[in-house]
């Protein structure tokens, strides 16, 4: 009898960001590094997605436009994100690297003060996005052969 072979598990990322090309250079880089890359235009499509895909991995942006479906304009932006998962029992330990266009050094020490593990500057290389997301997850890990 041969063994069926056993499909790796794919690791969620959920990239949040308002900017498409931030979004698609992002799904192309992690999705080349074998992660399943979900994407989301502002906070609000972010929580629904992290209540119902629960991602290994945020990465987020700190800057949204005001989003006008909510009454008076939602405020939310990444800090309040950061803030918001951070109280939150079931995704207090998702890990978060910023990406932002704001100075990193004003940005990135209060990034991380607030809870993000890496701050990373826009626009990004594709490698340093890489070597960011694995320093946090570590390689994919390969899936177990039955003999």
């Amino acid at each position: 009898m041969n063994p069926v072979p056993i499909a790796p598990v794919l690791r969620k990322i959920l990239v949040v960001d308002d900017n498409p090309i931030i979004q698609r250079s992002a799904y192309f880089a992690l999705r080349d590094q074998g992660f399943l890359v979900l994407m989301a235009g502002s906070i609000s499509e972010a929580f629904n997605l992290i209540r119902c895909q629960k991602p290994v991995l945020i990465l987020l942006d700190l800057n949204f436009p005001v989003e006008v479906g909510d009454f008076g304009g939602s405020s939310w932006d990444g800090f309040t994100a950061i803030e918001w998962l951070r109280r939150r029992g079931d995704f207090a330990d998702v890990p978060i690297i910023v990406i932002s266009s704001n100075d990193p050094e004003e940005f990135g020490p209060r990034a991380l003060a607030a809870g993000a593990q890496q701050f990373l500057p826009k626009p990004f290389a594709r490698e340093d996005l890489q070597a960011a997301v694995l320093d946090i997850l570590g390689p994919r890990p390969t899936p177990a052969r039955s003999f």
